[in-house]
C-alpha cells in the first residue's frame, strides 16, 4: 500500500549500554536483557512486529527505565497500525528522557496518522528545536505540509533537509513531487551529479535518485531518458524487496474459489449493520484519491484515507480462531458471530476518526481482496471500485516508488500478471455479490463528467447531493498518497492515454495484459 512518507527515527542498536546501567551483581539480568534486545531487533528488522512488541514488553518488565525500549516499542506498534498505543509508549519514553528528539519525531509521525496534525507539527518542531540538524524531523515537516496542501512551506522544508543531507536520495525524490523542473533547475543539476557518482551511493539512495530524475526529465519533456531512469529505479527496487508472486496470485485464486454464491448466501445477514463505512478499493493510481476527495467535500462524509484497519481486524480474528489458517481459509472457521464481531471491531476503530460523520471513507486499494468478507461483516457498507485504463494504471504504478507495499509494481511482467488476477477477482465479486453491491467508477468517465459521476457516487453512498463535492480541490484534509499534490488541482485530462509515449518500453507489460487469463485462476488453486 502507498502509505505515509513520514520517516520514523530508530537507533542502529537499540540498547548499546545496558550492561553499563546495571550493577555487577545483576550480570545475569544484563545477559538476559542483551538476549531479549537481540531478539527484539531481529524481529523488528525482519518486519515481525507482533513478535518485536512482545520482546520489547519483556525487556521493559526487566528494566522499566529504558527510554530506548519504549521508543522502539512505539515504532513496532505504529507499524501494526496501533498508533494510540504507540503514542502511549512514546510518552513513557519522554517521561524517562525528556526532549529526546528521536522520540519526539516518532511521536509526531503517530499523531499525523491519527489526523492530529497540529500536535504532530508541534512535535516535529520541538525535535528540531532540540537538534536543529535533525534531518528526519525536517523531512517529516515537509511531508506534513505537502499532505495538508501547504506546498510552499513543504518545498522550503524539503530544501532544508537536502542541505542537511545532500546525498540522501529520498529527500530529492520527495522534493521532485513538490516542484516542476525546468532545464536550468539547480536541483536537476544536483541530481545529475549524484547519478554520475552512483557507485558511491547505497542501492536505496540510487533507487530514489533514479525515480527523482525520471520525474525531473518528464517535466522537461525528455520522456525517453525519463523512462530509462524508471526502468533503472524499478530494477534496483525489485532487488531490495521480497515479493512472492506465486503465493500472492494463489491467494487471489483461492479467494475466488472459496467465496462461492452458496458460501455467501449461508452467511449473509450476520454482520454489523452500520452504514457508516465507505470502502474505496481497486488498483493504486486508478482515481481512488480523486473519488475520496470528492466524497470528503460532502459535509456528512469524512475522508479517512488509506487505512489498514480491515486487514488488521481480519488478521486478529484469524489468530484467535483454531486452527489458525491464513486468509481466505480462515473464514471457513467463522460463525455468524465472528462476522458481526469483525464488522463491529472495524467500525469501532473507524468511527474514532470522525465520531459525528454519517459516512467515513477507507480507500485502502488492497481491500479489493476482501470485498466478499466486507459484504458479510458489514452488509450495509458502501463499496466503490475505481477503474482506469489498464495500461495507464500499470504505467502510473510503475512510475511510483511506493513508501511500502505494492511489491508487484517494480517489474513490468509481474505488474501485468497481478493486474490480470486483480481483474479476475473483481469480476468474481460482481458475479457472486448482490447486483449493485459494488459500484464501478471509471476514471475516464469521471474526468469527462465530474458532476454526473459524483452524483452517482453520492447516491450509491445513500447520501443527499451537495454541490460542495465539486469543489474537491479546495477540500481541507490531509492526503497521504502519491496523488497528494495532483488532487488539489483542477481536473486535467492529460493523464488519459499517457502510456502511449512509452509504448516501445512496455512489451513485457502489454504481453501479460493481453494474455488469455480464462481458467488461469482455477489452474493456480
Amino acid at each position: 500500500m502507498a502509505k505515509s512518507l513520514l520517516a520514523g527515527s530508530r537507533r542502529e542498536s537499540a540498547f548499546p549500554a545496558i550492561s553499563a546501567t546495571l550493577a555487577s551483581a545483576d550480570r545475569l539480568r544484563a545477559l538476559r536483557l542483551r538476549g531479549l534486545c537481540s531478539d527484539a531487533i531481529a524481529h523488528h528488522q525482519a518486519g515481525r512486529f507482533t513478535e518485536a512488541v512482545a520482546q520489547y514488553e519483556k525487556i521493559l518488565c526487566l528494566e522499566p527505565r529504558l527510554s530506548e525500549a519504549y521508543n522502539d516499542l512505539g515504532l513496532a506498534l505504529a507499524e501494526l497500525g496501533r498508533f494510540e498505543d504507540a503514542i502511549t509508549a512514546y510518552r513513557q519514553a519522554i517521561d524517562i528522557k525528556p526532549n529526546d528528539p528521536s522520540t519526539l519525531c516518532n511521536w509526531g509521525v503517530a499523531l499525523s496518522h491519527l489526523d492530529r496534525l497540529d500536535e504532530a507539527e508541534e512535535k516535529f518542531r520541538n525535535a528540531i528545536a532540540v537538534r536543529p540538524d535533525f534531518v528526519a524531523a525536517q523531512h517529516n515537516l515537509s511531508v506534513l505540509f505537502m499532505q495538508n496542501g501547504r506546498s510552499a512551506e513543504a518545498r522550503k522544508a524539503a530544501e532544508r533537509a537536502i542541505r542537511l543531507a545532500p546525498r540522501n536520495g529520498s529527500y530529492y525524490e520527495h522534493l521532485a513531487t513538490l516542484r516542476t523542473f525546468d532545464a536550468a533547475d539547480p536541483y536537476l543539476r544536483k541530481l545529475e551529479r549524484l547519478a554520475s557518482d552512483g557507485d558511491s551511493l547505497s542501492p536505496r539512495d540510487r533507487t530514489h535518485v533514479h525515480f527523482a530524475l525520471a520525474r525531473a526529465y518528464q517535466d522537461t519533456g525528455r520522456d525517453e531518458i525519463a523512462f530509462h531512469h524508471l526502468l533503472a529505479g524499478n530494477e534496483l527496487k525489485r532487488g531490495q524487496i521480497a515479493y512472492d508472486e506465486a503465493t500472492t496470485l494463489i491467494r487471489m485464486a483461492r479467494t475466488c474459489a472459496l467465496f462461492t454464491p452458496e458460501f455467501i448466501k449461508t452467511r449473509e445477514a450476520c454482520g454489523e449493520p452500520s452504514r457508516v463505512p465507505v470502502f474505496i478499493l481497486g488498483m493504486p493510481r486508478s482515481g481512488s484519491t480523486l473519488v475520496e476527495q470528492i466524497l470528503a467535500g460532502h459535509p456528512g462524509i469524512f475522508g479517512a484515507g488509506e487505512l489498514g484497519l480491515f486487514e488488521q481486524e481480519t488478521n486478529a480474528l484469524r489468530d484467535a480462531l483454531r486452527p489458525v489458517r491464513p486468509y481466505p481459509d480462515a473464514t471457513l472457521g467463522m460463525a455468524g458471530r465472528h462476522f458481526r464481531d469483525l464488522g463491529a471491531r472495524y467500525l469501532d476503530k473507524l468511527v474514532r476518526r470522525a465520531p459525528n460523520a454519517m459516512r467515513i471513507t477507507d480507500k485502502m486499494p488492497e481491500n479489493f481482496l476482501y470485498a466478499g468478507l466486507i459484504h458479510l461483516a458489514l452488509p450495509n457498507a458502501t463499496i466503490v471500485h475505481t477503474v482506469r485504463d489498464p495500461i495507464d494504471t500499470c504505467v502510473s504504478c510503475f512510475s511510483i516508488n511506493f513508501s511500502r507495499g505494492q511489491s508487484h509494481t517494480y517489474d513490468l511482467a509481474e505488474l501485468g500478471r497481478y493486474y490480470r488476477h486483480y481483474l479476475a477477482v473483481m469480476a468474481h465479486w460482481h458475479r457472486v455479490l448482490p447486483p449493485g453491491r459494488i459500484i464501478d467508477v471509471r476514471y475516464e468517465e469521471l474526468i469527462a463528467d465530474v458532476e454526473g459521476t459524483a452524483r452517482r457516487i453520492i447516491a450509491h453512498c445513500g447520501m443527499p447531493w451537495d454541490a460542495r463535492c465539486l469543489d474537491f480541490q479546495s477540500t481541507k484534509r490531509p492526503i497521504r498518497t502519491a496523488s497528494a499534490t495532483q488532487v488539489r488541482q483542477p481536473i486535467y485530462r492529460s493523464s488519459v492515454g499517457r502510456w502511449r509515449k512509452h509504448e516501445k518500453f512496455l512489451a513485457p507489460l502489454l504481453a501479460e495484459l493481453a494474455a488469455d487469463s480464462s481458467g488461469a485462476l482455477d489452474r493456480d488453486i
